[in-house]
């Protein structure tokens, strides 16, 4: 059954107990005693089957965002190949920065590409990118196992003891480091965790629900289930990814839709706030206009880098049939690289890499970054520029959003 206040959470009562002295200093031992004592910890509504009561214009917005959303993902036609991989690691990147994890094109593409691990946050979204893998690759089949498999790939480099694993502990939003009491949002009990996740894949599965609202309601719910000890934002945000090819809004491509929510953050948090106060049409309003700005913002950079390309056939020398021109249509979708990658990617062994390498140089397509004989990397600025001009749109707060 329904939760007879739709989607507002209930509280129940738990005690937080008093820490022992061993291991605080004399301030953290003060601040975790005054922790001990009650708190209230959410109850997630039960919303299997829920029945979605949205005001008209919220329809009618959502209606028209999703039919924007199909449009983008069908008009890119033959070009799917460079692009889909663009977006998905476009909108890891964004998902990541609404948790304050940003980094540069450059950087996320060095991490990805060469294995470089110095710079912490670049390693954290490349993992971001492999939860998002992970959610398209298991889109048919959307169940525990599947968030599970998108945590693992999230968290498996970062925290591997908890990747891929149900919290068995409280977690709390805001507040101190010592207890919930005084967070902004106490999640569920965790003994709570199993049984609502059930609960929210029986909502996630149904057919009778228009395919945005259903996405936008599921998302809320499993931030309010809160069902990792961390990592919860992006896992949820991979989820999104999965229904909507579930769902077949989207056939081929990721749609950035963290981009759009990154336009005014404030505003998805506080939706998520109302959803739980029992009005999901805020979260819904903020899923449609995201999904048009990911959409406006996705094309933006499919220009910008459909008109990279064909600058550089006016550059390179090569002839028309040589591989030189497959390793250009490879750097769209992978704008650094070493010998490895082509090898990979292309088939070219690593012996004759230089020889499809030099002309791409000569004509100012790429540079080398590496200073060294062996284990040499390139990048193609001009591609990793579109990048970072993807990421600062997306950035932009927007007036009235």
């Amino acid at each position: 059954m329904a939760s007879p206040d739709g989607t507002a959470v209930a509280y129940e009562t738990l005690q937080w107990p008093i820490p022992a002295d061993a291991g605080y200093g004399l301030a953290d031992l003060r601040a975790a005693r005054r922790q001990g004592g009650d708190y209230r910890a959410a109850i997630p509504a039960v919303i299997a089957d829920l029945e979605i009561d949205l005001p008209a214009h919220v329809l009618a917005d959502a209606d028209e965002a999703s039919r924007e959303v199909a449009r983008f993902d069908a008009e890119l036609g033959t070009e799917i190949a460079p692009f889909a991989s663009v977006l998905l690691r476009s909108e890891s990147a964004a998902s990541s920065t609404i948790e304050n994890l940003t980094a540069s094109a450059r950087a996320i593409a060095e991490a990805e590409a060469l294995g470089t691990t110095g710079r912490r946050n670049a390693a954290l979204i490349v993992g971001n990118t492999d939860a998002m893998k992970a959610a398209v690759a298991l889109a048919d089949q959307i169940d525990d196992d599947a968030i599970l498999a998108m945590h693992s790939a999230l968290m498996r480099t970062s925290d591997p003891d908890m990747a891929g694993r149900w919290r068995t502990e409280q977690v709390w939003i805001g507040g101190g480091a010592f207890g919930p009491r005084g967070a902004d949002f106490i999640a569920p009990h965790h003994e709570r965790v199993a049984p609502a996740i059930t609960d929210l894949l029986a909502f996630a599965r149904r057919e009778d629900i228009p395919t945005l609202p259903q996405v936008a309601v599921a998302h809320a719910q499993f931030e309010t289930i809160h069902p990792f000890t961390d990592g919860n934002g992006r896992t949820g945000r991979a989820l999104v990814q999965a229904m909507l090819r579930n769902k077949r809004l989207t056939r081929q491509i990721t749609v950035p839709v963290s981009a759009g929510l990154l336009t005014n953050t404030d505003a998805y948090f506080e939706a998520l706030g109302s959803y739980r106060e029992g009005d999901p049409a805020p979260i819904v309003e903020k899923f449609s206009f995201a999904a048009i700005l990911a959409v406006i913002n996705g094309r933006h950079l499919v220009s910008d880098l459909r008109e990279i390309r064909a600058r550089w056939d006016s550059q390179i020398t090569a002839r028309s049939d040589s591989a030189v021109h497959r390793v250009a249509d490879l750097l769209i979708r992978q704008p650094v690289f070493n010998a490895v990658t082509l090898r990979r990617e292309l088939g070219i062994t690593t012996g004759n890499a230089r020889r499809y390498v030099d002309p791409l140089v000569t004509a100012g397509v790429i540079v080398e970054f590496t200073d060294r004989a062996r284990n040499r990397a390139w990048r193609a600025p001009e591609v990793l520029d579109a990048l970072d001009g993807f990421a600062e749109r997306a950035g932009r707060r927007l007036l009235g959003t």
